[in-house]
């Protein structure tokens, strides 16, 4: 369910909004086109969205500008928090869940996004958080994310051993453990639960995918 990897966000959240504007040497390459990721994600969503690990509120306040209605699921209560104190995001209903684990909600819901996030599940458990979306969303529903993939194992090791060589331990420690997909096993995921979807590269590190309900 990704908490395991709930202390690093405890450490990250008010340092978190810096390090995607490119405070973070080592990390300026992944979050390169972050805000353009984000207002992209808000462009294709419908009006109503299920937001999962929305952090610090940057994808929320993204949609939120752009008149869509949000519920906001983010483990951390820290970063939580740190959402919260955002302005804009007051009448945000945040509410303390996971990508496969939340509370039922009322609502019903014709886009479910992300961003930076996918890559907490194991395979096993994308899959079957894809099979429940499936499920969530009418035809013609949205999922897009926004994450880290590789295209191959191969193009994986690669970008690992580019970091190391640029001397990048805690990207190179991080793409080694946690459970950043590839690109062709999401798009086998997606299309077996009956979506359409597609990709597209948003840096040397990040892709969007839209995937519709058949």
């Amino acid at each position: 369910m990704g908490r395991e990897f709930m202390p690093i966000f405890k450490e990250w959240a008010r340092s978190y909004d810096d390090t995607v504007t490119g405070a973070d040497p080592e990390y300026q390459e992944v979050f390169l086109n972050y805000h353009d990721l984000l207002a992209e994600i808000a462009e294709k969503a419908s009006e109503s969205v299920l937001e999962f690990g929305s952090g610090t509120g940057n994808l929320t306040l993204a949609l939120v500008q752009r008149g869509k209605t949000v519920v906001a699921i983010e483990p951390s209560e820290d970063m939580r928090e740190v959402a919260q104190e955002k302005a804009d995001l007051k009448h945000v209903t945040f509410i303390d869940g996971d990508m496969e684990t939340f509370p039922v909600l009322s609502e019903s819901f014709d886009s479910i996004v992300s961003s930076y996030v996918f890559h907490h599940l194991n395979e096993e458990e994308k899959q079957r958080a894809i099979a429940k979306y499936a499920t969530m969303l009418p035809v013609g529903g949205k999922v897009i994310f926004g994450d880290t993939m590789f295209l191959s194992l191969d193009h994986k090791a690669a970008t690992i051993q580019q970091a190391q060589q640029q001397g990048y331990i805690r990207l190179s420690e991080d793409l080694e453990r946690e459970y950043y997909p590839l690109i062709p096993d999401i798009d086998r995921y997606f299309r077996h639960h009956g979506f359409h979807i597609r990709f597209k590269q948003i840096n040397a590190f990040v892709w969007l995918i839209e995937a519709i309900k058949e």
